[in-house]
C-alpha cells in the first residue's frame, strides 16, 4: 500500500484554483518579486508587437523549490511561451512568471498582464500523481501543467483580445485548454501527449474531488468555477468527442457516463466552433 500523500496538502489544496480577483492577490502578495532568471522564448519575428517572455522568480519553501526545479529542469515554461509566440499575436509582452505563492494555484492577471504558475502547484501535481503510482508522474505533473497554462491563457487571450463569452468564463477557459491540445496540427494528427495532458488534467480534478470527500469539504456552490467533479467530466466528454474512435476507452471504462458520451461529439463541434472563431484574426 502506498504512502497517502494528499491529506497533508488538504489546507492548500482547498484554497487552490485559477484567479482573478483574491487568489490572485493572495499569490501576487506572497510570491517573490526578485526574478531570479529571465529568458525570452524564441518565436518567428512577424512584428506581431508582443512577444511571450519567461520569468523564474526566487524560491524558498520545499514545495516551492520542488516546483520551480520541475518547471525549470524540463524548460516547461519556455516550451509553453514559445508554443504562444509562434501561435499567437499578442498586442503587448506578456511575461509569463513561474513565482512562490504559497498555495498552489496559476492566474491570469488583467491589470499586470503576466500569467503565473505557482511553483507550489507544479508539486502538488508531482504529488498527486506519486500517489496516483504513476511510473512517470514528473511527466504527468508536466501534462497537467501544461493544460493549467493554456486554462490561464484562456483567460488572457479573453482580456487581451475583449472577447464575448456567454457563460461562466472559467468553463470557456477549460474549454480553450482542450481546443488547444486537442485540436490536430497542421499535418492532421492530433499529439499523443497533447491529450495525455487533458487526461492528467482531469485526474486531477479528480484528485481534488476525492480529497475534499475524505475530508468531509463542502463544495463552494458559490464558486466561479464549476465542481471538480464536474470538471473531470467536461474535460473527459471534450476528448471523447474530439475522437470518439481514439478514446472510446474512456465510455467502456467507466470514467464517462454513455448518457453524457452520446452528446458529447457535438458537444466537441460546438467548442472547437466558437474558440476557432474566436481566435480567428489573432492567429499569427
Amino acid at each position: 500500500m502506498r504512502t497517502r500523500i494528499l491529506p497533508v496538502l488538504a489546507v492548500g489544496l482547498l484554497v487552490a484554483g485559477c484567479g482573478g480577483g483574491g487568489s490572485e492577490e493572495k499569490a501576487d502578495s506572497s510570491g517573490g518579486s526578485a526574478a531570479s532568471e529571465t529568458q525570452k522564448a524564441k518565436g518567428p519575428d512577424d512584428g506581431a508587437g508582443g512577444t511571450m517572455t519567461v520569468v523564474y522568480d526566487d524560491a524558498t519553501s520545499p514545495e516551492a523549490v520542488n516546483g520551480k526545479k520541475l518547471l525549470q529542469d524540463n524548460k516547461v515554461l519556455e516550451d509553453l511561451a514559445a508554443d504562444i509566440n509562434a501561435s499567437l499575436k499578442l498586442p503587448e509582452d506578456i511575461p509569463l512568471h513561474g513565482t512562490q505563492c504559497d498555495q498552489p494555484n496559476a492566474f491570469w492577471s488583467p491589470s499586470k498582464k503576466t500569467v503565473t504558475i505557482c511553483y507550489e502547484d507544479a508539486d502538488l501535481s508531482q504529488k498527486i500523481f506519486v500517489k496516483a503510482g504513476d511510473k512517470d508522474p514528473n511527466t504527468s505533473a508536466i501534462g497537467s501543467e501544461d493544460a493549467t497554462f493554456y486554462h490561464e491563457a484562456g483567460h488572457m487571450a479573453v482580456s487581451l483580445y475583449n472577447l464575448p463569452i456567454t457563460g461562466k468564463e472559467e468553463d470557456a477557459a477549460d474549454q480553450l485548454a482542450a481546443y488547444i491540445l486537442l485540436t490536430p496540427g497542421d499535418n492532421g494528427k492530433v499529439d499523443a501527449d497533447s491529450v495525455q495532458s487533458v487526461k492528467d488534467f482531469a485526474r486531477t480534478f479528480a484528485a481534488y474531488a476525492q480529497l475534499k470527500a475524505e475530508m468531509g469539504a463542502k463544495d463552494n456552490m458559490a464558486d466561479e468555477h464549476s465542481l471538480d467533479q464536474q470538471r473531470v467530466y467536461n474535460l473527459q466528454c471534450w476528448i471523447y468527442g474530439s475522437n470518439p474512435e481514439a478514446n472510446a476507452d474512456i465510455v467502456s471504462s467507466g470514467g464517462l457516463p454513455e448518457e453524457r458520451a452520446q452528446r458529447c461529439p457535438d458537444e466537441w463541434k460546438q467548442i472547437s466552433h466558437a474558440w476557432s472563431t474566436l481566435l480567428d484574426d489573432h492567429w499569427k
